[in-house]
């Protein structure tokens, strides 16, 4: 990770990006429930289902789609241990070309869900508490590129909220061709807290990236506004 000062924050990226939906990598576009549901049950077969009816409803203003994610509890008995599993996965599924640099630091020490994010998800699963996933809708950070965390997290109203490494790692499973190149825009997971030192400092954030013909997990600061990024973020329904 590389410490800059806040400049402009809110700049408008100059990334460049592959022709395709919404400015994403060519061949992306979120997925059926049905779609990704039958992925992750393939995946996690121990978990129940979700409610597809969900996603009839009209989507949350600059949401892209609706997206499944397990509750991380029906995956791990800890955040941290569901993320890893998430990360297993990802490995796996990308024929090992994966590359974890937080490897060993996804205990409470390191790594905790934004406060405002745990409080978002705990009203998501009283609303369908009958079902292992969720249906929730997202956007895969392109509102947000170019932007810091800190200030992405600013911009966001009450109902926006950014979404941490588990629920981030679950959809790039769902939707592996997000992030296949070097040009792809890169991720942040705004609704993680990481403490590089582990001393109670929570500047920085996971995040994925595509480098090195891998997608690789790491973390950067807060403050941090390179425009290859992006925040992901959710959305409470209408």
């Amino acid at each position: 990770m590389s410490k800059t000062l806040i400049t402009d924050e809110d700049i408008e990226s100059i990334f460049r990006h592959l022709s395709g939906y919404k400015g994403y990598p060519s061949g992306y576009k979120p997925k059926s429930i049905s779609q990704q549901t039958k992925i992750l049950r393939q995946l996690f077969p121990d978990i129940d289902f979700a409610n597809k009816n969900i996603a009839n409803q009209q989507l949350p203003k600059n949401a892209e789609g609706w997206f499944a994610i397990p509750r991380w509890q029906t995956i791990d008995e800890t955040y941290g241990g569901a993320i890893q599993k998430v990360l297993d996965l990802i490995k796996q599924t990308q024929s090992g070309k994966f590359h974890n640099y937080l490897k060993g630091q996804l205990d409470l020490e390191h790594l905790r869900q934004n406060a405002k994010t745990a409080k978002m998800f705990q009203r998501l699963e009283v609303q369908q508490k009958d079902h292992d996933i969720l249906v929730v809708a997202a956007q895969f950070g392109l509102r947000h590129r170019g932007r810091s965390v800190r200030q992405a997290r600013k911009v966001m109203n009450s109902k926006e909220f950014g979404l941490g490494a588990f629920a981030v790692g679950i959809m790039i499973l769902t939707h592996p061709e997000r992030l296949q190149h070097f040009d792809d825009l890169w991720i942040d997971c705004a609704g993680d807290e990481f403490a590089p030192h582990a001393n109670g400092d929570f500047s920085a954030v996971p995040c994925f990236q595509f480098c090195c013909d891998r997608i690789e997990f790491s973390a950067r600061w807060i403050d941090d506004d390179m425009d290859v990024y992006g925040s992901v973020s959710a959305f409470l329904p209408r």
